[in-house]
């Protein structure tokens, strides 16, 4: 992409939050007047039996983003899926710790020790993706499953237009505060909101995307997140150590493959490269199922193979 067309695509970001302004009033009048019982933001979910399975979300929002495909996974695995650190619900970073990559992982690893586990099975989109991939380097995953992963990209001026639109989006949703809400509760409003993110509005818990909004009002660590990611990108891992399965959304229109996927995935030689059709970049709400499964394939596959072994679950 030329620099007209990465100020083309920063400008078009602009425009979609005038949009959403422009539709507030709109969104007053054709709400569905629907209250929802949202309790406040927690550290984290845990639930299910088996190998531990990690699930780490991306950047703003919170554990929840994993609902959809919770009761899917539990059936197999335990389950953790914290909030990182600096999200809403989950703590603060520590005192004189920059935000960073790094620093998520820090609260990961520490988190992983408070609960006694050593190697966990590790599941990641976007930023907690990238967390995801790096926990292997560090030797704490037993296999890694990561969907439309963050850190890599093939264009700075295309990088440079995401995080403009990063930023114009969330300012937008703060800006425009309860009002939001009142967007997020009808099926246009919901379209507007979401449909960068996924493929299906029409399949997103309306009271998620409330919950999603709510969350982002305490989460001071996004902008600063934002600014350093595009700063240090995801750096070679020739042995991760475990497996790794790489699944990219062929509707991604937040990090499309061409520009954002494959520089990262040519870091990780031997990964294994699926793209999943008719999915957002957050995909658990538009096909559940199918995410689960691709899930599985690799946890099931890795567990066998240290039954067979001998190896201690």
């Amino acid at each position: 992409m030329n620099r007209r067309g990465a100020l083309l695509l920063a400008a078009g970001a602009v425009g979609v939050g005038a949009a959403v302004v422009a539709a507030r009033g709109r969104a007053r009048e054709r709400s569905e007047h629907t209250t929802f019982d949202i309790p406040p933001d927690t550290p984290g979910h845990q639930g299910g039996s088996g190998t531990p399975i990690l699930l780490l979300h991306g950047i703003s929002v919170t554990w929840r983003t994993w609902k959809p495909i919770l009761p899917l996974l539990e059936q197999h695995h335990e389950v953790f899926a914290p909030t990182l650190l600096g999200h809403s619900g989950a703590a603060m970073l520590p005192d004189g710790v920059e935000p960073s990559i790094d620093a998520l992982v820090d609260g990961v690893e520490a988190e992983l020790d408070s609960l006694g586990l050593d190697k966990v099975h590790v599941v990641g989109n976007s930023m907690g993706g990238w967390v995801a991939l790096e926990l292997a380097r560090r030797g704490r995953a037993r296999s890694v499953v990561v969907f439309s992963p963050a850190g890599g990209w093939s264009s700075n001026l295309r990088l440079a237009a995401l995080v403009t639109g990063m930023r114009v989006g969330f300012d937008v949703l703060q800006a425009l505060g309860p009002r939001a809400e009142a967007l997020a509760r009808s099926p246009r409003g919901r379209r507007m909101l979401v449909s960068a993110q996924v493929a299906h509005p029409e399949r997103f818990d309306p009271a998620e995307v409330v919950a999603d909004i709510r969350a982002l009002r305490n989460i001071p660590v996004v902008r600063p997140l934002i600014k350093v990611l595009g700063q240090h990108p995801f750096e070679e891992l020739p042995d991760p150590g475990c497996p790794v399965r790489v699944v990219w959304a062929r509707k991604d229109k937040v990090i499309p493959f061409p520009v954002f996927g494959q520089p990262l995935v040519d870091k990780i030689p031997g990964a294994e490269l699926l793209f999943l059709d008719d999915v957002g970049h957050v995909p658990m709400s538009d096909d559940p199922e199918a995410v689960t499964r691709l899930i599985l394939e690799v946890t099931d596959k890795v567990d066998r193979e240290a039954e067979q072994a001998g190896l201690v679950r």
